[in-house]
């Protein structure tokens, strides 16, 4: 993302020094309008994010707007069938084009000049314009997307990172999951008052969770750490990895520098993330393993975590608004022919995670209090039940670092 700089990177680069290896952020990271600035571009503008679901662009001619941060987002997908992903941006005074949300049709047209885009993004009129403008020049500017497994992800950076070694280690995965035949059957936007990465270090590690989220913790196994380890458990977990391969799905787990993915066995006699264990929808997305598989999670830097069940799969999505607001977008996905009222019931469906993400709100925004408190200090991680935070705030400084250095 280029643009004036509306930080110091001097500034931000004695915070990162000043932070102790193993601890979290100094107060600043958490509260600062001019570190906020420096996350939009050093961080979301620069990293691979998760958009949404090849299904919410089930036709040609479809389109799906939405909002990271402040920026607004045009994906399409073209009469020729390929989805592309746009700034949401005419070409001519900068308008939005589209408002956020899922449509169709098949022209862009800008509701201030009426200036009007073909679904690949090139301009097709623009009215009273001179007879030497040139209007090849002035089609919308792409965004990086990459789909995979019925996943779509977009890069608003000029050089997005690989995707290549996510897309081996992790499409194999999620196939089974047939998202490409799937409908979203619930979603929710909770705003918290509270900073993107104390949403998404709450979201990094179960520490909290046997205490906080009574209700997960029955079919959640809240004791284990990083990669599901565990422990005293593992000839269980053994046992699970063997029946799962036996019945041709992966395990895991797998990870690079900004991502990670394992599927792990939920506790004893459960078989979905519900309020009772039991699977919430009977028309399965996964029939491998009598239906009985744990949850596939996958999680992205810096922003998301997903979980795939056999009935259903489940998406969050932090994206940040202002130094103390964040909006959590949910989304629940079911089997496409699963009907409503007969295969599932949505209240069933997403009561147990709809209620997880209002009692991480709480906590969040408890946490933004007590960080604006002048005795903050920064505290030390568990390397046991924080292992995940801990390696997301290292590839925070990590990715802030790079930023920097390469301005």
């Amino acid at each position: 993302m280029n643009g004036t700089l509306s930080f110091d990177p001097n500034r931000i680069a004695r915070l990162l020094d000043a932070r102790l290896p193993g601890y979290s952020l100094p107060q600043d990271f958490y509260s600062d309008p001019e570190i906020f600035e420096f996350d939009l571009a050093a961080i979301y503008g620069t990293s691979w994010l998760m958009a949404g679901f090849e299904i919410e662009l089930p036709k040609r001619n479809s389109t799906l707007s939405l909002m990271i941060g402040r920026w607004p987002v045009l994906i399409t997908r073209d009469r020729d069938g390929q989805l592309r992903a746009f700034h949401n941006s005419c070409r001519h005074r900068g308008a939005q084009i589209c408002p956020p949300g899922r449509s169709s049709g098949l022209r862009l047209v800008c509701p201030y000049h009426r200036w009007t885009y073909d679904l690949d993004g090139s301009l097709m009129s623009a009215a009273r314009m001179p007879d030497d403008f040139d209007r090849a020049e002035h089609g919308l500017r792409p965004i990086h997307l990459e789909a995979m497994a019925g996943v779509i992800y977009i890069c608003l950076g000029d050089s997005p990172p690989d995707f290549a070694p996510f897309r081996a280690a992790f499409e194999p995965l999620l196939a089974p999951h047939d998202l490409l035949n799937a409908k979203i059957a619930f979603e929710s936007v909770l705003v918290d008052k509270a900073n993107w990465k104390l949403v998404m270090e709450n979201g990094r590690e179960c520490y909290h969770c046997a205490m906080s989220h009574p209700e997960l913790s029955k079919t959640f196994p809240v004791e284990a750490s990083k990669h599901f380890d565990y422990g005293d458990d593992a000839a269980r977990v053994a046992a699970f990895d063997a029946r799962l391969a036996a019945a041709g799905l992966g395990v895991g787990p797998a990870e690079g520098a900004w991502w990670q993915a394992a599927r792990f066995p939920l506790n004893p006699g459960h078989v979905s993330m519900t309020m009772d264990g039991r699977h919430a929808v009977s028309k399965l997305m996964c029939t491998a393993g009598d239906g009985d598989i744990g949850s596939l999670r996958w999680a992205l830097e810096p922003h998301s975590f997903s979980h795939a069940t056999a009935d259903f799969t489940f998406m969050f999505s932090a994206l940040p608004i202002s130094p103390l607001e964040t909006h959590v977008t949910s989304k629940w996905l079911v089997h496409k022919d699963a009907v409503e009222g007969v295969d599932y019931q949505v209240d069933a469906l997403a009561e147990l995670l709809t209620k997880t993400n209002l009692q991480d709100r709480e906590l969040a925004e408890n946490n933004q209090r007590g960080i604006a408190s002048p005795g903050y200090r920064p505290g030390p991680y568990s390397p046991d039940a924080e292992a995940l935070v801990l390696r997301f705030v290292d590839w925070y400084c990590t990715k802030a670092r790079e930023y920097i250095d390469g301005r």
